[in-house]
């Protein structure tokens, strides 16, 4: 009996090691020479095989999965803290979902700045969190039966959203600078680092074209012309895919212009007639597709005439796939496709959302939801027969195809984790993130040329406001966390050191507590707002100089955060004034992310510097600007409204629609409102001054596909080194449908020593003078075409014209 129990056990043992052995030898003869066995059968399949072309691998692969699958690559996996409960693998992943795969995994194990929940050990140090994403992929890898990699996401408009990771300043800081080149290393900088750290997608950038400064999102876009938002977005693309790394393009599409600016539950109800849909909201997607290829596309939660845009086979196959030639994948903004059934209330119910969805052409369903909650309708739908196979293989093989064009199954980890310290926010990275940060800095008023300040001759500074010694605009949701910051008053403080006394005063709070109804029923100051701006009257009488740093931040201005006004919020105008009445020269410094309607400050302060959202070297490049260090030549790439009673008020306009009214004739009765911008597109002041001349058009008579050269000369007749921003507008004297009075056509930020002189090419293209004819053809007509450049858009120095002539 002992014998037979031994003989058994022993047996048991053995099957056991076999076994064990097995699994050990199983996991480890996945990974060949050259290629990896993700379907652990033994055999090289075409998917495996890195000679293969990728239409081959895809139809390959698609060919060995089953629907549980294929349905696992139509779903976002939100990381740790978000959806995901783990931060590593766990044995109960086995009975999650995922078991099967998954399209990919967002902001895993990144940190957010504001959220608490979301920090995590495996964040930092860089190569910790490498290490863990390659555990997590790892998992996907050996632990699904067809090892499909997983695409990790995360969001990049800031700079990378990863701990300590190198921050930007806010887009339309990043927009002011008008500096492709610059803009073109951010990408590098943002998708070099992704790269390091694990993340194979970045969500950036955002082209939505800014056509109303009530909306919150000003602060994360270019700008509002949709060129300039074309140039940009386009070299920051370009930039992130020349690290291996997809660059996913945001929000697709006519989603930055809500019914009145309504943001948060609103999100719906955009008010663009098609043609200007066209040429406006969708150019910048359309360019930056065909010039960058960008891998990604986020589709918005937004409707269109009636349609929601997620649901809507338009947008999402015939334009964006058939028209503009895309061939990444599409993912969802967050509730899209929710709101297809419990917003637009389209679909009866959320399953036939789903269904709506898959047929129109999204790929993947992204939100903060579990992703069972989209993978088991969508299974459902499958097996009911109300999506076909052929469907669901479109989808997914998309998906597929930005998986091998990103290298996953040939190299689906970080390859060297530990050098990932020597890759993330290096000081080469801060310095190109300062001088970003530097060039974003828009000069909007100079009386007397009050700055530079002479660090010579002032003995004594108040720094006041609420935003004087604050440093939470420095941080964004969508950008790093956790670097150190410095607030104006610091870097004032520090820059001053040991020359003159700078005080401080906070003044008032940002808002005050019955905000923002008190801006539509004005209440009287509370005896603690009186006391706080009267302490900073009574320091600002002892000093030579007021910097009064004065806006809005995070928690005023940005995603679903729309305003009904656009003066400073609460108390800040009355301190403003309060300092003004002292006599002392105030300069005014704002932090802000949408226009301002600052017209008191602009007729009575003799210096106003605009300053957007810096990053976190936010007080040491407002000190060098205000001290000199560092020549502003930013411009404005958003029109400042005198009022929100003028809005729409942009650039570009059709002839007339921004005009003024009659004074004399028939019904000259006008004067009845305020016309014209505070400070117009393109706009921005200098230490120093520019001259333009020589300009030449080559050739003058041209055939309609023909490019057109156009040169001039630029000087710096001043006393310091500076940066202009030279732009070109072009106008179709007389054409067949209304087009805008001019267009951005070219631009480019130049550095002139003094007296030094730069001739400057453009070169026009057919598709610069197209326009949508009756028809809606993209058609280049003949006729007169005016050439203006200039310092902005109103600012003109020189003008020829140009003729197309006819076939």
């Amino acid at each position: 009996m002992q014998y037979r129990i031994r003989i058994q056990l022993t047996t048991v043992l053995l099957l056991c090691f076999v076994l064990f052995s097995g699994m050990k030898k199983a996991d480890k003869s996945i990974y060949h020479k050259n290629w990896i066995d993700f379907n652990k059968n033994g055999v090289k399949d075409i998917f495996e095989d890195p000679s293969q072309n990728i239409e081959s691998r895809v139809k390959n692969l698609l060919s060995l999965m089953n629907v549980e699958e294929k349905t696992c690559q139509m779903a976002t996996l939100y990381g740790y803290a978000r959806v995901l409960k783990d931060e590593l693998p766990t044995k109960e992943w086995k009975n999650c979902v995922w078991k099967d795969g998954i399209a990919n995994i967002d902001e895993h194990l990144n940190t957010i700045w504001n959220q608490p929940k979301t920090y995590t050990q495996y964040s930092y140090p860089y190569s910790t969190h490498a290490e863990a994403i390659n555990t997590v992929q790892k998992w996907f890898v050996e632990e699904t039966r067809m090892g499909i990699p997983v695409d990790f996401t995360n969001e990049g408009v800031h700079g990378l959203c990863h701990k300590k990771a190198t921050p930007l300043p806010a887009p339309i800081g990043i927009g002011s600078t008008w500096n492709k080149d610059l803009v073109y290393q951010a990408g590098e900088m943002v998708g070099r680092e992704a790269k390091a750290l694990g993340y194979t997608n970045v969500y950036a950038p955002i082209l939505d074209v800014a056509r109303d400064q009530r909306w919150g999102r000003v602060l994360e876009c270019y700008g509002e012309s949709p060129f300039h938002i074309a140039e940009m977005g386009k070299q920051m693309t370009l930039g992130i895919q020349s690290q291996g790394v997809a660059s996913t393009l945001k929000h697709f599409a006519v989603y930055s212009i809500p019914k009145g600016a309504r943001d948060g539950d609103a999100r719906t109800d955009p008010h663009v007639a098609p043609r200007e849909m066209h040429q406006l909201h969708l150019y910048p997607f359309k360019r930056v597709i065909n010039e960058a290829k960008p891998m990604g596309i986020m589709s918005s939660y937004n409707d269109y005439d009636g349609v929601p845009v997620t649901a809507s086979h338009y947008f999402l196959t015939e334009l964006l796939r058939q028209q503009f030639g895309f061939e990444g994948y599409v993912v969802s903004d967050s509730e899209a496709v929710e709101y297809v059934s419990d917003k637009h209330n389209v679909a009866e119910d959320y399953k036939e959302a789903v269904r709506q969805v898959v047929e129109a052409g999204l790929n993947v369903r992204t939100t903060f939801r579990t992703a069972e909650s989209y993978i088991e309708p969508l299974r459902e739908l499958i097996k009911e027969g109300k999506l076909s196979m052929k469907t669901i293989d479109a989808r997914v093989g998309e998906v597929l195809a930005v998986k091998f064009r990103l290298g996953l199954f040939d190299q689906p980890y970080v390859e060297n984790p530990k050098e990932s310290d020597k890759l993330v926010h290096t000081e080469k990275d801060e310095a190109l993130s300062k001088l970003i940060n530097q060039q974003s800095m828009v000069l909007l008023k100079n009386e007397n040329n009050l700055l530079p300040l002479d660090v010579d001759k002032i003995d004594k500074i108040l720094v006041t406001g609420p935003l004087a010694d604050e440093v939470s605009y420095t941080f964004s949701r969508y950008g790093p966390a956790n670097n150190p910051s410095v607030s104006v008053y610091e870097g004032i403080k520090k820059y001053a050191a040991g020359k003159i006394d700078v005080d401080f005063a906070k003044g008032c709070d940002i808002v005050d507590p019955n905000w923002p109804g008190s801006e539509i029923i004005p209440e009287p100051l509370s005896v603690d707002e009186q006391n706080g701006i009267h302490a900073a009257v009574e320091k600002a009488k002892q000093s030579d100089i007021i910097i009064a740093v004065v806006g809005e931040d995070e928690k005023r201005v940005g995603e679903t955060k729309s305003r009904t006004s656009l003066g400073l919020p609460g108390r800040q105008f009355q301190l403003v004034q309060a300092l003004y009445a002292t006599g002392k020269p105030v300069v005014l410094v704002l932090i802000n992310g949408q226009p301002l309607s600052i017209n008191w400050e602009n007729r009575f302060l003799p210096a106003i510097l605009e300053a957007w959202f810096p990053s976190t070297s936010a007080g040491d490049v407002v000190a060098e600007t205000l001290f000199g260090d560092n020549n502003p030549g930013g411009k404005l790439s958003v029109t400042f409204p005198k009022t929100v009673g003028q809005i729409p008020l942009n650039f570009p306009c059709k002839p007339g629609s921004q005009a003024g009214q009659p004074g004399e004739g028939p019904n000259g009765y006008g004067n009845t409102r305020v016309l014209g911008p505070l400070y117009p597109f393109g706009y921005g002041l200098s230490y120093t001054t520019f001259e333009y001349a020589d300009l030449k058009i080559s050739p003058k008579n041209a055939k309609s596909q023909a490019e057109i050269n156009v040169s001039f000369s630029v000087t710096n007749t001043g006393s310091q080194a500076g940066d202009e921003v030279v732009q070109l507008y072009l106008k179709d004297e007389v054409s067949s449908v209304t087009t805008y009075e001019s267009q951005l056509r070219g631009f480019e930020r130049v550095h002139l020593l003094p007296d030094e002189t730069k001739t400057i090419h453009f070169k026009l293209q057919p598709d610069d003078l197209a326009l949508l004819d009756k028809n809606m053809n993209w058609t280049v007509e003949s006729g007169k075409f005016k050439i203006m450049i200039g310092s902005s858009s109103v600012d003109i120095r020189l003008s020829d014209d140009f003729n197309i002539e006819s076939k």
